[in-house]
């Protein structure tokens, strides 16, 4: 008789680094907008797409983008520029993860420092097959500025939950007065 291997453990932790992750990409004029620069949500798609990544990796498994709680355009992408998105888990609940995001760019032909163009922090919440959400590995952090980025999540997570509930009462008073919205 074949005995059953063992369930596979729960993994309680997980440190940053292993779903850390950097896309590049070259712009071209394909993703010019009227003004002749990287539209932005060209950006915010590639955004999206790392964020997904690393939320997939981190959560061995689907995730969806459940808010893009910030997105910062810091300087203009232009045609030519190569882009490099890295991302990373920066918190996580029992379900959902704080992604960041920060996109730098270079010139694809010349060899000089990147400029930051853009950040953004994506919550995405991790699935299972019938889109219910499941449960997720804690983060690690293993370094100072991993500490300062778990810190960080939490405050922005504070005003994410204190913000919902504010306009639910405003929502609830105003039912109460007779609005409809």
């Amino acid at each position: 008789m074949f005995e059953e291997p063992p369930p596979h453990p729960v993994v309680p932790y997980k440190p940053t680094s292993a779903s850390r992750i950097t896309l590049a990409h070259i712009m071209t004029h394909h993703d010019t907008n009227l003004l002749g620069t990287v539209h932005g949500g060209v950006v915010m798609k590639l955004v999206d797409d790392a964020a997904g990544a690393v939320a997939g990796r981190h959560s061995d498994g689907p995730a969806v983008t459940g808010a893009m709680d910030e997105m910062a355009f810091l300087e203009p992408v232009r045609v030519g520029d190569l882009l490099k998105v890295q991302a990373q888990v920066n918190w996580t609940g029992r379900s959902s993860m704080e992604v960041g995001v920060r996109v730098l760019a270079e010139r694809w032909n010349e060899s000089g420092p990147a400029t930051q163009v853009a950040s953004a922090y994506l919550v995405f919440v991790a699935v299972d097959a019938e889109g219910a959400p499941r449960p997720v590995p804690q983060i690690e952090p293993e370094t100072d500025r991993d500490r300062r980025r778990l810190q960080e999540a939490q405050i922005r997570r504070t005003h994410r939950l204190a913000r919902r509930r504010a306009i639910m009462e405003l929502r609830e008073k105003r039912a109460a007065e007779g609005f409809e919205d």
